[in-house]
């Protein structure tokens, strides 16, 4: 068995923004093709399994998904709500920058309870509007009602789970786009740190000072989600999902995976 990645933009446009379809009920693991998804939910109920995680939909919600995060949903009543597909060449052509702060801020929540759900749905009418239209200032628009948007949904959020910290470093913003983007992630802060034009002890400083680790543990969480994945999720031998995360042999492998989980990958499987 193959994890499953779709491509709802079908390979065209760079942006999507349509109400949620009531049809949607029951859906297998699966991942996206490149790009950021937001999913508001302001009726329904059931659960929306992420990773190895289990959340009850339980409206007002957004729940916001990475490109190389697996999900399926379990419905049990009609929803209502609305899904946005960011592409990362849409933030490519802003020349505003502010949007794509926000956006970083909102990637690090991965389920969010909404307030003030009535002006939300407002501006997710008009989204729904702008981003048919075809003219010059629809980037624009659009943009200008994504920042609304998604700065509303900031000052929302429940303090229970916001842990959300502002003002990120555009390097260390950089570097967690190069990780959700890369077919592979390569455990080398010096690979990342090249690509960022930077060295790797300022690329660890900057990780201590944004979210309080090193570098390499914020390499090293996406590398084990993936590995979770690849063994909750497909048939694969260890050895293969060793070789897909770029280890050289199955036994570094072994012993990467059990020092960051307390499991070696059999373990882990078979629980």
């Amino acid at each position: 068995m193959e994890i499953e990645i779709k491509d709802k933009l079908q390979s065209k446009g760079n942006i999507k923004i349509e109400p949620f379809k009531e049809s949607i009920r029951k859906t297998q693991p699966h991942k996206h093709l490149k790009y950021f998804e937001i999913i508001y939910l302001y009726k329904g109920s059931g659960t929306h399994i992420i990773d190895n995680d289990t959340f009850e939909i339980q409206p007002p919600t957004m729940f916001f998904m990475r490109k190389d995060q697996l999900h399926c949903w379990d419905i049990t009543s009609p929803p209502k709500g609305y899904v946005i597909i960011l592409k990362k060449d849409f933030l490519e052509k802003s020349v505003d920058k502010e949007l794509e702060k926000l956006i970083a801020q909102l990637s690090n929540q991965v389920c969010v309870d909404v307030k003030e759900y009535e002006k939300i749905n407002i501006i997710f009418e008009l989204l729904v509007e702008e981003v048919k239209k075809s003219n010059s200032y629809q980037q624009t628009i659009v943009e200008g009602l994504l920042k609304a948007l998604f700065a509303k949904t900031l000052t929302t959020i429940s303090p229970i789970v916001s842990n959300i910290k502002t003002n990120l470093p555009s390097i260390f913003v950089d570097f967690k786009s190069l990780l959700e983007n890369e077919e592979v992630i390569h455990n080398s802060v010096h690979f990342y740190a090249e690509k960022l034009n930077t060295t790797p002890q300022n690329l660890n400083t900057i990780c201590r000072q944004a979210i309080g680790v090193a570098a390499s543990k914020v390499i090293s969480e996406y590398i084990i989600k993936e590995a979770k994945r690849l063994l909750l999720y497909t048939n694969l031998p260890i050895n293969e999902v060793a070789y897909k995360l770029d280890f050289k042999d199955t036994s570094h492998f072994n012993k990467y995976f059990k020092r960051n989980t307390e499991q070696t990958p059999s373990q882990f499987r078979n629980s």
